[in-house]
């Protein structure tokens, strides 16, 4: 069975206080300015601010992370130190982030709800990974994928190694470089032996698992019937 993590990527551009939670980027931003998270932290973040209605049990977090994967207790809570240190919260006097003991966690932000503006400057999701039904947007600089819980994009599937490959946007290319992966990195069937840049609809395969590099159409775009 092959797992991931997938979260919502479009529409919604959480606010609260100087903070905005930018899905489609996968970027935490402060004022503007992006303020460091990894990915999983960005993930946790996500999920507890989608669900700031109530506390979300650590078996909940657990299963939505990291799914059909054993890991310690204390990878949850040090995601959570990763997360206050970010918002810079704290565990007596929470602002974002409250324990409920022997329970879970609970984001308390305050979050107007509205849809980011037009203007918003927000910069557009440009690369994505698709397999199945299902696709995880890119983001800027290095993007791990393989196995271990750390990946950016995370693929629990027999043959992929923990850190497997990687993508790397620099302005208007993408490169893909295998990682020393036990059952290499294949583009269109090809053995990746050195970084080499993907267009739009190649065909990556590691182990079993067969992605596709896709570069939407602009909104505005539309194809011409043939």
């Amino acid at each position: 069975m092959t797992a991931c993590t997938v979260l919502p990527m479009a529409g919604a551009f959480p606010q609260f206080d100087d903070f905005v939670l930018d899905s489609g980027t996968r970027r935490l931003l402060r004022q503007g300015e992006e303020v460091h998270l990894s990915p999983k932290a960005f993930d946790l973040l996500s999920l507890l601010v989608g669900s700031r209605e109530r506390a979300m049990s650590k078996a909940e977090l657990h299963q939505a992370l990291w799914p059909s994967t054993y890991v310690l207790e204390t990878n949850l809570a040090s995601l959570v130190a990763e997360i206050r240190r970010a918002l810079g919260d704290t565990v007596d006097h929470p602002r974002y982030v409250r324990t409920v003991p022997r329970f879970g966690y609970w984001f308390i932000g305050d979050v107007p709800e509205r849809e980011a503006p037009a203007n918003a400057g927000a910069t557009p999701v440009r690369y994505w990974l698709v397999w199945d039904t299902r696709q995880v947007a890119l983001r800027d600089g290095e993007n791990i994928v393989g196995r271990a819980p750390d990946a950016t994009v995370w693929i629990e599937a027999s043959g992929v190694s923990r850190h497997h490959a990687r993508i790397t946007l620099e302005g208007s290319q993408a490169i893909l470089e295998d990682l020393g992966s036990k059952n290499g990195t294949y583009l269109h069937g090809q053995r990746v032996t050195e970084p080499i840049p993907l267009a739009d609809s190649d065909e990556i395969r590691l182990g079993s698992v067969v992605l596709t590099f896709r570069i939407p159409l602009p909104a505005s775009s539309t194809e011409t019937a043939g």
